[in-house]
């Protein structure tokens, strides 16, 4: 049998040198399962050459020399005619290289998958990573900065904030009451309330003009406090804007309108997401606010809000009211 399964025998004539001293002969080269056995013409072996170690001298050009592994000296030429053993010898290397290990390629393709991984991983883990590092550094100062000139570009949309002079000290002290730096009332242009960066919070007027108590709107307050505990607002920001706007940032310490804009679309769009009672009712107990007027207001049969009525941290206690009476019918009135 031979390496091929079409051929029971497969023979050629060539010319055999033992070693570069020694005299060609001419020889019959018979092609077995793993070896090429090289006899004389008297059929008596001279030699058997392993064909997973058969090395072609000259690919291309005739004659055709072959040569052992490793042994350069020991030379078989064969003719351009015989056609038949040459195609024989070529498709059993072709078959044995190809179940021969390859270190380079395994190299080059461990090299190419591991630098993809660290790529995707990059893509993946850098733009995150570059915007908890850039909500991290920004001064008090610069987010205070940012959170007007967010406000300005709300302003285009829902009209100037509400403000009267009586109004103001109250404001200020609503604002002191529930921890935030500012407190802004719109007309319009948003739903509920918003925290932005630098600690200003914004009210829809419905908050202070359809309540008759002052701590409605003080709980809508704590609620964006809580909100900005859990996610900073300079992060969703950021994540509006992208990881041009956070690089922007780190760079220059400024942030173009095109990014505020884009938070305000997106933001002002949106509903505001929930949070856990347990989370909500936190804060109200460090602000010392009663948490079930607010739950009301969001539900008059305080059915979807029991968890806010049922453990309102201050039930059961005499509280100062949020405002007086007065300073409430003032802030009502803020808006015209």
């Amino acid at each position: 049998m031979t390496a091929l399964k079409e051929f029971e025998r497969l023979e050629a004539a060539g010319l055999w040198r033992a070693d570069p001293e020694a005299q060609r002969r001419d020889v019959i080269i018979s092609l077995g399962d793993a070896t090429l056995t090289i006899a004389d013409m008297n059929d008596r072996p001279l030699a058997h050459w392993s064909l997973a170690a058969v090395e072609r001298a000259n690919p291309g050009d005739f004659p055709a020399i072959f040569h052992p592994d490793g042994d350069p000296g020991e030379t078989l030429e064969l003719p351009s005619d015989e056609t038949a053993m040459l195609d024989a010898i070529q498709r059993v290397q072709a078959a044995i290289g190809r179940t021969r290990s390859h270190p380079g390629r395994l190299r080059t393709v461990s090299l190419v998958g591991v630098l993809a991984l660290v790529m995707g991983l990059l893509l993946v883990w850098l733009p995150g990573a570059i915007t908890r590092h850039a909500v991290s550094v920004v001064p008090e100062i610069k987010r205070k900065a940012i959170g007007q000139a967010l406000l300005g570009r709300i302003e285009r949309v829902s009209g100037p904030a509400c403000a009267t002079r009586e109004a103001a000290p109250i404001l200020t002290k609503l604002a002191d009451r529930t921890g935030v730096r500012q407190l802004a009332i719109l007309r319009s242009g948003i739903p509920g309330s918003l925290y932005l960066p630098g600690g200003i919070v914004l009210l829809n007027r419905s908050f202070v003009e359809d309540f008759e108590d002052p701590a409605v709107a003080a709980g809508a307050i704590l609620v964006e406090r809580a909100r900005a505990g859990v996610t900073d607002p300079m992060a969703e920001l950021l994540e509006a804007g992208g990881f041009l706007a956070t690089l922007k940032l780190l760079t220059t310490g400024e942030l173009d309108r095109a990014t505020l804009d884009a938070y305000a679309e997106t933001t002002l769009g949106s509903p505001r997401p929930t949070l856990p009672d347990d989370v909500v009712l936190a804060e109200f107990a460090r602000a010392a606010l009663p948490s079930s007027p607010y739950a009301y207001a969001l539900d008059i049969t305080g059915e979807t809000v029991l968890g806010l009525i049922e453990a309102d941290p201050m039930a059961g206690r005499e509280l100062e009211p949020v405002l007086n009476d007065r300073d409430w019918v003032r802030l009502q009135n803020i808006c015209g």
